[in-house]
């Protein structure tokens, strides 16, 4: 079902609701991802209130060339709908979170999301000439946390969720091979390398057995665990059934069966955690391969429970991590060194083992000082009341905005 047709008539109908359920109106309005982001700026509008935008991953930089090929794109992703909402949102609001830098304005190779949108055109609909100005001081940067409840260093052994080690143990090391997990690991004293995403292009999970599978020497020092895609049942996306062939296509090529273990998508969050430690317990890693992270969640859960971690730095994480103290940061073009990183790595802390603790305490340690809900919601805020109060003396008019809005 699409959403763009209803999201006026669902402003609407929330905008009474809303209204009569507080008999006052809300003092912030806080918009996630494009269509909540367009929803929020037309109930911002109609009620006369502070607005912020959190966009979370704007999808024009995701997909190259989205706008000059439009046409190729938009049946599927209705891309001309939510480039229109996101520059719609991006302008309408008061102040924007990011969670890194990147997001805003890119790295010295890669353009930023938002600075994507400050020129563009999409043939046959419009030109943008001045999307959005990157340095208006409406941008913010705060980090999301992870949930401490849930991702806890694994040496926290009384907090340990032991009532979830024999699922753990099945799901990692039975011989049964079925539609949950593929594959079978037969030396269970290796350190496990473990990525955990969805099974699509962008995540590039395929990516890393294909280093995995053609670097002897990693095989040697390690399994591999691959949590993503459900097997469980017939998938209906189109990228996600090519990530699957060639999932099977390298485990038949390169021979993995013995070494490697693919399971299907994980969803209790709570038992995800306990997993993150139990990799950690076999003294192992937490890989992130992806050819574009906006920010990179699992990275900052992966360390908050002690798990050294290798991420891509393509986006966010390469501002989670600092390279070589808490963490590594991998080039995903760049597969084989990637993988002869992960292998030294290893080889490292086989001879010394306090390397690993040195890597996966510098991980709790950066965590601690940045990523964490509290500094966030603190943050958050500090912020409303600012743009709240800017908005009442500044009594902004945004009269280029009410012509759409109108």
């Amino acid at each position: 079902v699409e959403v763009w047709p209803y999201v006026e008539t669902f402003i609407e109908d929330v905008g009474k609701e809303i209204t009569a359920e507080l008999q006052a109106k809300p003092d912030l309005i806080i918009g996630n991802y494009s269509e909540g982001n367009l929803a929020a700026s037309l109930l911002a509008h109609k009620l006369g209130v502070t607005q912020c935008t959190i966009a979370h991953a704007l999808e024009k930089t995701k997909y190259p060339d989205s706008d000059i090929y439009l046409n190729k794109f938009d049946e599927k992703y209705h891309f001309s709908a939510q480039f229109t909402a996101d520059l719609i949102a991006m302008n309408h609001t008061d102040f924007i979170i990011t969670s890194t830098f990147q997001e805003i304005a890119g790295s010295k190779d890669t353009v930023g999301q938002y600075e994507s949108h400050m020129a563009f055109t999409m043939p046959g609909l419009y030109r943008v000439v001045h999307g959005i100005d990157v340095f208006d001081p409406k941008f913010n940067i705060v980090s999301p946390g992870a949930d401490v409840n849930l991702y806890f260093p694994y040496s926290e052994k009384e907090k340990r969720l032991t009532t979830f080690h024999p699922e753990i143990e099945d799901l990692l090391f039975s011989d049964v091979e079925n539609e949950e997990h593929l594959c079978v690991l037969k030396d269970r004293n290796k350190p496990i390398i473990f990525t955990m995403a969805r099974l699509d292009r962008v995540k590039n999970l395929t990516g890393l057995v294909e280093w995995y599978a053609k670097n002897p020497r990693l095989r040697e020092l390690v399994n591999l665990v691959v949590v993503g895609g459900d097997r469980r049942k017939e998938s209906k996306d189109l990228e996600e059934q090519a990530e699957m062939k060639k999932m099977y296509e390298l485990i038949k090529t390169h021979n993995l069966n013995g070494q490697f273990r693919w399971i299907s998508s994980q969803m209790n969050r709570v038992r995800n955690g306990e997993l993150y430690r139990c990799i950690a317990d076999t003294r192992g890693a937490f890989v992130q391969p992806a050819f574009y992270e906006a920010f990179g969640l699992t990275v900052v859960e992966a360390m908050s429970c002690g798990l050294p971690t290798f991420a891509t730095n393509q986006g966010g994480p390469a501002e989670i991590i600092v390279h070589g103290k808490s963490g590594f940061q991998i080039d995903p073009y760049h597969g084989e060194q990637a993988a002869d990183l992960l292998a030294e790595f290893f080889e490292k802390c086989k001879v010394d083992p306090s390397h690993w603790e040195a890597i996966s305490k510098g991980g709790l340690k950066r965590i601690q000082e940045k990523y964490t809900w509290q500094i966030y919601s603190d943050r958050l805020l500090t912020l409303a009341a600012v743009y709240g109060f800017w908005k009442h003396v500044s009594k902004l008019d945004r009269l280029e905005i009410r012509r759409y809005l109108g």
